[in-house]
């Protein structure tokens, strides 16, 4: 039985509940804001570039001027049909290299955490395939998928994904309680139970942020693999863009995945910040 204070009301159930809507509110408040803020940013710093450099107005092109471009030009519709499918095809692309590298980069997380042998036989060249340009190897790769295959595009954008999700997954799994897992241990549980019960509920935040980081990772990716392997979707026109002086058009595709891969990185960021609210976990705005 629960003893109260004369004057004051007992404790309900729903105190708690209204603790977590507000936590869930204000990290959703702060998300969008934060968002706001940087779309603010980069139209700044995109009006400055193009107004303050002296760049020829014929090749510079501004945001007022890709606006009329997608919707107030006589063209604006054949314009957005133009473009839309370029979107797809490159959102496309980053989405196979997003979901391959973060797998991937889970996998090895776990893997290198079960057994150090693993990870001193992965490791050493894990490092060193970081280390090497991507632009390099990239010919490699595409020597050994094909040309233009999903299999070269899955190659070259999980390895944009894989490394910083590695490494930021790997952090979080290291950082769990000592006594957690003594507790664990004390009650029978090996190295997988302390992983499971301990180890990877504490790394949630960790692999939020490794989500976070890898979607403009992807999105890289995703240009580079349709520039270097398979000619399609926006990073393979914009080549043909840049060598033809079609420079709405390239300017208006920059811009485009741009704002698209900015918003798709605050998407994650609010979905992140819900979840650690909701389980009461420090959010990415603190």
């Amino acid at each position: 039985m629960t003893a109260t204070i004369p004057g004051t009301s007992a404790p309900t159930a729903s105190a708690p509940r209204s603790a977590r809507a507000t936590a869930v509110s204000r990290a959703v408040g702060r998300s969008l804001l934060n968002a706001l803020l940087t779309f603010v940013i980069v139209l700044a710093l995109w009006w400055a570039v193009v107004n303050l450099t002296g760049i020829s107005p014929y090749v510079a092109k501004g945001p007022a001027d890709v606006w009329e471009f997608f919707f107030t030009s006589d063209e604006a519709a054949v314009n957005r049909a133009e473009m839309m499918p370029l979107l797809t095809q490159t959102l496309a692309d980053a989405a196979i290299g997003f979901v391959v590298g973060m797998l991937v980069a889970v996998v090895l997380a776990l893997a290198f955490s079960l057994s150090r042998s693993v990870e001193m036989g992965v490791m050493p060249l894990a490092l060193l395939l970081r280390s090497v340009p991507l632009v390099a190897i990239a010919p490699v790769i595409i020597l050994i998928t094909g040309r233009g295959t999903p299999a070269s595009v899955a190659v070259i954008g999980s390895i944009v994904v894989l490394f910083p999700a590695l490494a930021s997954i790997m952090f979080g799994l290291s950082r769990a309680s000592k006594e957690s897992l003594d507790l664990v241990h004390v009650y029978g549980g090996g190295r997988a139970t302390q992983l499971r019960k301990v180890n990877v509920p504490g790394a949630l935040p960790s692999l939020f942020a490794a989500a976070r980081v890898s979607v403009p990772g992807a999105v890289t990716g995703a240009l580079l693999a349709e520039w270097l392997s398979t000619g399609q979707g926006i990073g393979g026109m914009i080549q043909k863009f840049s060598a033809s002086a079609r420079f709405d058009e390239l300017w208006a595709s920059v811009a485009l995945i741009t704002i698209v891969t900015l918003l798709l990185y605050n998407i994650v960021q609010v979905v992140e910040n819900v979840v650690l609210a909701r389980m009461g976990m420090p959010t990415s705005g603190r």
